[in-house]
């Protein structure tokens, strides 16, 4: 238990000193559609669906957030944010090229760190790297076991939440 914790704290803290600037991008980015006429829609693959769960039914949900269904009409005014484990993920890909072709910004959050390959993050006005591409503890077989995308997932969510609130509510 202490081992996990230890590494979980190392990932969260990574996770979060390395996408600071990215953070308030991407709040940003998302209070644009909200502020407008816009939708923030939330597109998880896998158990990453599990972010936007988390925003439409948590105890605080995200003002403004709906969650992406297959064939949604997605228009000018709305700003999507992927969740997904991979930068390599077929499905992720496909919806990123799409709206980048409809010119419609988006957010992003992977695993992989943004760089030349990564078309994930060339494609996306925002992105963030959760730093998890493999296990973070030690398996009995000599592999690596334990990947807790969701958690840091959501860590950077409850991140991007706070500045996001931040600006859209600084009126009231």
């Amino acid at each position: 238990m202490k081992i996990l914790t230890t590494q979980i704290s190392g990932l969260l803290q990574r996770a979060g000193s390395n996408n600071e600037e990215a953070v308030e991008e991407t709040a940003r980015l998302l209070a644009q559609a909200t502020i407008g006429e816009g939708r923030v829609i939330f597109a998880g693959f896998g158990e990453m669906k599990a972010v936007g769960v988390n925003a439409l039914f948590g105890a605080e949900p995200f003002h403004g957030a709906v969650q992406f269904e297959e064939g949604m009409e997605i228009q000018s005014a709305d700003r999507v944010w992927l969740f997904t484990r991979s930068a390599t993920d077929e499905r992720a890909l496909d919806m990123a090229r799409m709206l980048s072709e409809k010119f419609i910004p988006f957010a992003v959050v992977a695993g992989d760190k943004a760089n030349d390959e990564n078309e994930l993050s060339d494609l996306a006005y925002t992105y963030m790297a959760t730093g998890l591409v493999k296990g973070i503890l030690p398996g009995n077989d000599g592999g690596r076991i334990v990947e807790p995308h969701l958690l840091a997932a959501l860590f950077l969510y409850e991140a991007v939440k706070m500045a996001y609130d931040e600006m859209i509510f600084e009126e009231d």
